[in-house]
């Protein structure tokens, strides 16, 4: 490549980053200035005095509705329906996709464009089917029926990445095992399983955005213990009592997004390589 068109590409992606970063750098540094200086200083400009107060009355003390206890019980709440939500599907996903590419029976490709279709379903249909399954379940209002939603609608995204994996693992491997006398589970725990590292990461990562994020299932289904904290920042933005504290909202803000960008910048080069390494092929 020549210096001029290196030097082009290298600007439009310096513009694009800073573009994209640049909502971020006023949402942080907003975050550590005091309420005199937001109001009396450029948006753009870096505090003079750093102070984290702002984040410490986001994480505890800040009043969502009638309660002022901050984000934290609602962050823990979101953690409490991740974690399992997250194991569930991806475990769920990895079973499917192991059923449909190397135990294949008679319909088999029906099913699989079935739950293909709940890829692209809109979530708002689900609402009161869901309701009523809840209801049926007594696991309204509770953080266990976040879990089992999330987990029900998972399971078409984690099923089609797995199945997908799958598909480009040779059936000669699994013949070979079947010849030797391995079973369902045992061929599925000591070969597909270890081959699956990057097909695993995808799913989780992907699994883990889309529940951490969610708003709609959280508004709807949760109860007044088990709120997620996309809930409770959408409360503590929208209670007034008083002054409003840009600060505070920037600091929960980026409180409750800080989780998938750690997952994002950890493992994020996991995920593109899971991606590669066979989620879009089939």
């Amino acid at each position: 490549m020549a210096k001029s068109t290196r030097f082009i590409v290298y600007t439009v992606l310096l513009i694009a980053a800073l573009f994209y970063l640049l909502p971020m750098y006023v949402m942080l540094t907003t975050s550590i200035k005091s309420m005199d200086e937001i109001r009396n200083g450029s948006l753009l400009a870096f505090p003079a005095a750093i102070s984290f107060e702002a984040w410490g009355k986001a994480w505890s003390s800040a009043c969502t509705g009638i309660e002022c206890s901050g984000l934290k019980p609602f962050f823990w709440n979101s953690v409490k329906i991740v974690v399992p939500a997250v194991i569930l599907s991806t475990m769920l996903g990895a079973v499917n996709g192991y059923v449909l590419t190397k135990w294949k029976f008679k319909g088999s490709d029906i099913i699989f464009s079935m739950m293909l279709f709940g890829v692209f379903m809109p979530l708002q249909v689900v609402l009161l089917p869901m309701s009523q399954t809840l209801g049926w379940m007594g696991l309204t209002e509770s953080v266990w029926g976040l879990v089992t939603v999330h987990v029900l609608m998972g399971i078409a995204s984690t099923t089609l990445f797995f199945r997908n994996y799958y598909v480009s693992i040779p059936d000669e491997l699994v013949k070979a095992a079947t010849l030797d006398g391995a079973g369902f589970f045992r061929i599925f725990w000591r070969i597909l399983l270890p081959l699956s590292t990057p097909i695993i990461m995808v799913t989780f990562i992907w699994q883990f955005t889309n529940i951490w994020n969610d708003f709609l299932f959280g508004v709807v289904f949760s109860g007044s213990d088990s709120k997620p904290i996309t809930v409770g920042l959408n409360n503590l933005v929208n209670t007034s009592t008083g002054v409003k504290e840009y600060n505070v909202d920037m600091a929960a803000a980026i409180i409750a997004g800080l989780p998938t960008m750690i997952i994002y910048i950890v493992a994020g080069k996991y995920f593109v390589r899971g991606l590669t390494a066979g989620a879009v092929k089939g």
